[in-house]
């Protein structure tokens, strides 16, 4: 009799466990933590995708594409039997984006092209994110005088006009006669000291929302340090509006240096940006009877702009929490 009461609640007891490993793995199965419903929304977005497929195939094509190049961008070709170099040479099998007024390869410095401005829209953002996370993280934590300084400081750097001090820059850097490669990094540093304060204002209203909720009411509770409380608990929870922000503000770096270097106040000739490609034909006649040296260029513009934009509006979809589909 024991041993068919002890087999019986032996046989209840696997019962149960099974019972409850079942509801384990129900539950488990239910369970989608913020990251994967970030990445649901995202997939959802088909312009998104065409925008990460678009950027992907220009990031292979600008950073990989010279590594099959035997020659640099600056390689004149020139006729061995007249010893003329061959200007406007159209597309061939041996140059498939044809030689631009200078014989040189246009797929080869499309690909440098590419590189430098892409880097030149990374770089220039990181700057930006990083001054303007710091001056609007202290600004919207501290408050008072503090926020009022640093908002003032914002107010002055965003009356100053972006394009014509650019323009000044680029034209006292020509009469320094300073190294035509190191005006990239001039470029670079400039764009991302002037265009911070966006980053700072967007920083700072996060900031002011956040710092009144809970987990930080228990972090002050706690004793924690200032800076630990800003940069381990408050900026960890505004890296989606930095993303986006980040993503959807590359297109309009990219624009800028393009816009720069076409004026002639950006990269410098020889070094090749998508923009002084587009500058290197100004004369009207050129620009109709050649269309190889200048098109390409400005449709990869366009593309990489419209790609980014496409992505930033589908991160910004996917991280609003009262999004619904």
């Amino acid at each position: 009799m024991k041993k068919n009461v002890d087999k019986t609640n032996l046989d209840n007891q696997e019962l149960n466990n099974s019972i409850q490993e079942t509801k384990e793995e129900i539950c488990v199965d239910k369970i989608i933590t913020p990251g994967q419903l970030v990445m649901k929304r995202f997939i959802r977005n088909k312009l998104a995708i065409i925008g990460i497929v678009v950027l992907v195939c220009m990031f292979v094509f600008s950073f990989f594409g010279p590594l099959l190049i035997n020659y640099s961008y600056s390689e004149v070709f020139v006729d061995d039997e007249l010893s003329l170099i061959r200007m406007f040479e159209r597309p061939s099998a041996e140059h498939l984006l044809g030689l631009d007024g200078h014989g040189m390869d246009v797929m080869v410095r499309l690909m440098y092209g590419g590189r430098i401005s892409l880097t030149v829209g990374f770089v220039v953002v990181g700057i930006e994110i990083l001054i303007g996370t710091i001056v609007g993280g202290i600004a919207g934590f501290y408050g008072r005088w503090v926020d009022g300084l640093c908002m003032r400081i914002v107010d002055i750097f965003l009356c100053i006009p972006y394009l014509p001090v650019m323009l000044i820059v680029g034209a006292v850097i020509d009469t320094l006669e300073i190294d035509k490669t190191k005006n990239i990094y001039i470029l670079m540093i400039m764009m991302g000291v002037l265009y911070w304060p966006g980053v700072a204002r967007l920083i700072r209203g996060q900031i002011l929302t956040l710092r009144e909720q809970e987990f930080m009411v228990a972090t002050e509770a706690l004793g924690l340090k200032a800076r630990r409380r800003i940069f381990k608990h408050l900026i960890p929870n505004i890296i989606p509006q930095l993303i986006v922000y980040a993503t959807m503000g590359l297109g309009g770096i990219i624009l800028t240096e393009a816009a720069l270097s076409f004026l002639g106040f950006g990269v410098r000739y020889p070094v090749p940006s998508w923009g002084n490609m587009i500058n290197a034909v100004n004369q009207p006649y050129i620009l109709k009877q050649y269309l190889f040296p200048w098109v390409p260029p400005g449709l990869c513009i366009f593309l990489t702009v419209l790609a980014f934009n496409f992505v930033g509006d589908g991160l910004r979809d996917a991280f609003d929490p009262k999004m619904k589909r």
